[in-house]
């Protein structure tokens, strides 16, 4: 601790947790250090917080300075908390990320800085697209809190920044009529087939979807635990996918494949090769993978399926989702009996 004393400006405080961090304090303003006291990278921060946080010396390439906003980032990367999200969450974020870091003057900023005032021009910039705004404030939102529950920053700065409210009921669903014409087209026996028949019976994500195989088969039931929520659903081998999936040629572990045999890489290059099959089909573009699963919650609810009969079915951890469809057949329900009572007068 004696060099401690040499080092102007240096203080010590004990965090919520009983844990002991460092701190750079001058004219007002309090940077935060990284662990252990003494490290390389304690004092490389040290320095640049002694120099007005500007770089004093080349880095080595590749390698992010500590205190950075591109430093926390490559460390959130490497954690649990990252670790935990979905495939498709990480891959989605962890691009956010790398388009933020693109620009130098963002990866070099020093990250205990960064306010909610940043956070929400951020959003600003975004305003066109308010999905893309949104999910900038989703991916910084669950860094700045991994960050705050390690004690790297005090305050998460996304605290209080709001959504943009996006008025849209999302991907549209596919009708019987669409359906019918896409299975017309491609036959029986047909990865195409095969692919629409697997997104509507089963109801799965277009990530879920490409995983099915033969091992998550038994007997009449087919048993999948989706990535987005990590909920084990288990589905009825309905006869019209089974004869589907006897009549394909079609993996093992995956019975959906590309034309090498292989599994699709993500969910997203399935839906970029599905989008081709619906386009040979003459559908419009707006027939995606994933209003297949909104038709098949749909038919399902009017059919009388319950609320929780569609969470089962779909994988959905709360009832919000499976209300709106079957509050929505419902409302269809009534409107058509009171139509018919009304026409009973007449």
């Amino acid at each position: 601790m004696s060099d401690m004393a040499r080092k102007p400006y240096l203080s010590r405080e004990r965090t919520r947790h009983g844990k002991y961090v460092w701190y750079f304090k001058k004219d007002g303003r309090r940077v935060r250090l990284p662990d252990v006291y003494g490290s390389d990278e304690f004092n490389h921060a040290y320095d640049l917080a002694l120099a007005g946080l500007a770089a004093i010396e080349k880095q080595k390439p590749g390698k992010a300075r500590s205190g950075t906003l591109k430093w926390l980032v490559e460390q959130y990367m490497r954690s649990a908390a990252f670790a935990e999200l979905a495939p498709s969450t990480r891959r989605h974020r962890g691009n956010m990320l790398k388009t933020i870091l693109d620009d130098p003057k963002r990866a070099d900023a020093p990250f205990n800085t960064i306010t909610k005032a940043q956070i929400r021009m951020g959003m600003d910039r975004r305003a066109t697209k308010p999905n893309a705004a949104n999910n900038f404030l989703k991916t910084m939102a669950h860094l700045f809190k991994w960050a705050a529950d390690g004690d790297l920053i005090e305050v998460n700065p996304c605290i209080g920044v709001r959504k943009i409210r996006v008025k849209t009921d999302g991907f549209q669903a596919w009708t019987i009529d669409q359906v019918r014409q896409y299975r017309e087209v491609h036959k029986l026996g047909t990865r195409a087939r095969l692919a629409i028949d697997l997104l509507l019976f089963l109801g799965l994500r277009r990530g879920d979807v490409i995983l099915v195989g033969r091992q998550h088969v038994s007997g009449a039931t087919i048993a999948i635990r989706t990535q987005k929520t990590n909920t084990l659903v288990e589905l009825a081998l309905l006869p019209p996918l089974k004869a589907s999936i006897e009549a394909t040629k079609t993996g093992d572990l995956a019975f959906l494949v590309t034309e090498n045999g292989k599994p699709f890489a993500s969910g997203a290059s399935f839906g970029n090769w599905f989008a081709k099959q619906v386009k040979a089909a003459g559908l419009p573009d707006s027939c995606r993978a994933h209003g297949l699963r909104k038709a098949g919650a749909t038919i399902a609810a009017e059919e009388g399926a319950s609320a929780h009969e569609l969470m089962a079915m779909f994988g959905w951890a709360d009832l919000e989702m499976a209300n709106h469809y079957t509050q929505k057949a419902s409302r269809r329900d009534l409107a058509r009996r009171s139509g018919e009572r009304l026409a009973n007068k007449f």
